[in-house]
């Protein structure tokens, strides 16, 4: 059984967008960036350098072209998947290809969702990611450093990401590795995602969701809040609209994949993290990366995987 696991923020780097597809791309790629620069109203191939990445906005929409024209190339060649999850704005992706949402509404959806973000925390925000500590040992950071930082991700039992003010991070990055922890460091996210800081903005980006189209999804959706298989329209929409207020439980999402029968983890591009915290999650499961890998091959490649985990 094939999943699809879509990236979130953090995953970007410069000239993703023109590598996508290797050197010979699909010309289904081609023709999703079209579309979604005729969505946008600006050419996105203009998005993906260093400056524009600047942008939470550029960043966040660029992610889900990116996602959604790889899914779309795959299609082309007779795969698709079986299950979806994504982190955090990852996670429109995999609605679009759960088919619970339109690639439009969606791309306008991570607009909004990325304005409201980028403009309630313009500076002196991020994240920081924390391997080698539990939640609790962070939790118990944060309040022994009483910092204003909040757990954002749990990607893995020893991998959480805390979000909050500059000045937060570092006394919880100082703190967190003076008790034990492998290591501490910022990543490329300029808000602080997923908590109570970004309540406004999710009360805003509920309203707009409140008023876009969504189907039941044909294939099992797995939720960010509550990593629960997510089959009504409605649930999807809510889990959409509010994970940028919410921890993402992603290690629990990939877990819960792997219950429902996924076997073979196949992540979107840019990136290989979601790859390697499946691989180091379920060591029976397969699990490859796009990343920037022309469209023939990677189907091949899933093909080959999918026999194995049947054999």
């Amino acid at each position: 059984m094939i999943a699809y696991l879509f990236p979130g923020q953090g995953a970007q780097t410069p000239g993703f967008l023109h590598r996508l597809g290797g050197e010979q791309p699909h010309p289904v790629i081609g023709q999703t960036l079209a579309e979604a620069s005729d969505i946008l109203g600006e050419n996105i191939l203009q998005l993906d350098d260093a400056t524009a990445l600047e942008s939470t906005v550029a960043v966040q929409v660029t992610l889900l072209a990116a996602a959604v024209a790889a899914a779309r190339a795959l299609a082309a060649e007779g795969i698709e998947p079986e299950a979806v999850a994504g982190l955090s704005v990852g996670a429109y992706g995999a609605a679009v290809a759960s088919g619970a949402v339109a690639f439009d509404d969606a791309l306008r959806l991570v607009r909004l969702r990325a304005t409201l973000m980028q403009n309630a925390y313009p500076h002196g925000y991020g994240m920081l990611a924390v391997l080698g500590l539990n939640e609790r040992e962070i939790a118990r950071v944060i309040a022994d450093g009483h910092a204003d930082a909040y757990v954002g991700n749990l990607n893995a039992p020893r991998q959480i990401v805390v979000s909050g003010s500059d000045d937060a991070l570092e006394a919880v990055s100082r703190l967190a590795l003076e008790r034990g922890a492998r290591k501490a460091e910022r990543l490329a996210v300029s808000v602080p995602s997923h908590c109570v800081l970004l309540e406004d903005a999710a009360t805003q980006l509920i309203e707009a969701a409140a008023k876009v189209r969504f189907d039941a999804p044909r294939v099992p959706y797995v939720g960010n809040r509550g990593a629960r298989v997510l089959r009504r329209a409605d649930a999807v929409r809510e889990d959409l609209a509010t994970n940028l207020r919410y921890p993402v439980r992603w290690h629990e999402s990939t877990i819960a994949l792997f219950e429902l029968g996924a076997n073979v983890f196949v992540e979107m591009p840019p990136g290989h993290t979601l790859t390697q915290l499946a691989s180091d999650a379920l060591p029976d499961a397969q699990a490859l990366s796009m990343d920037a890998a022309s469209t023939h091959p990677t189907a091949a490649r899933v093909r080959a995987a999918n026999q194995r985990a049947a054999d």
